[in-house]
């Protein structure tokens, strides 16, 4: 019997979207790229000769004349809604970048609309897929630290700036609604999320150190999650060297998880019968294979009609820590998140 094959198109084809083809490719296996979106004629064509697919400068032509069932949306944050919205009218099954937009409102619009279609809509979040943070909760889980009590978390993201070429569109506040924490740092919110549970409210402080960037490019944010347990995120542009650091550190009553980061990253157990510390597993491979198991987790969701790791409204949780950071920094208050 014949393989159940999914066509699909990429609407942007920036850089995120040669990683979402590499993962197409290696892991994604059953997904046809069968046309590639973007304004910019050059990186449409590029990308149409890397993949074999049609090339189309505009959206609503693809919707119109493409062959393909399902989109995968890789647009700047404001161009979210207007983009999800064409192709929840056209049928096609909708898969999008995080943020889902780059306000609640126009994520909440989104939402309403999806919820009036019987295609499949999914937010692309790769961290959903890190198997070292998939193993930390399983091993909080099963007690190997004991009763949890705090995290931390440390989102670094180096910045190379060209002071002769535009600044990037994620530097502009309009586009991308908020800063480091919103954009890069939502990959580290979703794995707290993960291992420690929902986030209720939180605390923090920002400022701005990359130029021309208008929102905030360092941030560091108190978490009070759900369950009681507490925690700590810095997000942190950097444009310099800088040392090795956790990307992860969980705290138990008997024990610590440690995930490190880096090209050597691993997920570390620390208790009683490790007081130096077990190596349970490397951190990186799950880390690579996390764009193509998205992806695949989408296309299973719409050819087997299996059940998503995270649902849209889930994947709502990363923009509004985000957003209950930006407003604890102006009131001076613990902020809610729901």
């Amino acid at each position: 019997m014949a393989e159940t094959r999914l066509k699909m198109a990429l609407v942007g084809c920036g850089g995120i979207a040669q990683v979402h083809w590499q993962g197409i490719k290696e892991i994604a296996s059953r997904v046809d790229v069968t046309a590639v979106v973007d304004t910019n004629s050059d990186s449409a064509t590029a990308m149409a000769q890397l993949t074999g697919a049609e090339a189309f400068f505009d959206l609503e032509e693809a919707l119109k004349n493409g062959d393909f069932e399902a989109v995968d949306i890789m647009l700047p944050h404001d161009l979210h809604e207007s983009a999800a919205l064409a192709c929840f009218s056209a049928g096609k099954h909708v898969l999008l970048e995080k943020p889902m937009a780059h306000s609640l409102e126009s994520a909440e619009r989104i939402l309403q609309a999806s919820q009036k279609v019987t295609t499949t809509f999914m937010i692309a979040e790769q961290a959903q897929y890190w198997t070292d943070v998939i193993k930390a909760r399983e091993l909080m889980d099963a007690g190997a630290i004991g009763e949890v009590i705090s995290a931390s978390g440390n989102f670094y993201d180096r910045v190379v700036i060209d002071p002769d070429a535009p600044p990037p569109w994620r530097y502009s506040l309009a586009i991308s609604g908020g800063g480091v924490t919103m954009d890069g740092g939502a990959h580290w919110i979703r794995p707290l999320r993960m291992m420690m549970g929902e986030v209720d409210e939180v605390i923090g402080v920002a400022g701005r150190h990359v130029p021309r960037m208008e929102s905030e490019s360092w941030s560091r944010m108190l978490m009070k999650f759900e369950n009681g347990t507490v925690g700590m995120l810095t997000c942190q542009n950097v444009m310099h060297a800088s040392g090795p650091t956790d990307m992860f550190r969980i705290t138990g009553s008997e024990g610590e998880l440690q995930i490190t980061g880096g090209r050597d990253g691993q997920l570390l157990l620390f208790n009683k019968e490790h007081p130096r510390g077990e190596v349970i597993m490397s951190a990186v491979e799950g880390k690579r294979n996390s764009y193509g198991e998205e992806i695949n987790d989408f296309c299973k969701v719409v050819l087997d009609g299996s059940t998503m790791a995270a649902t849209p409204e889930f994947s709502l949780g990363e923009l509004r820590t985000a957003l209950a950071l930006y407003r604890s920094i102006e009131s001076g208050r613990w902020e809610k998140v729901w």
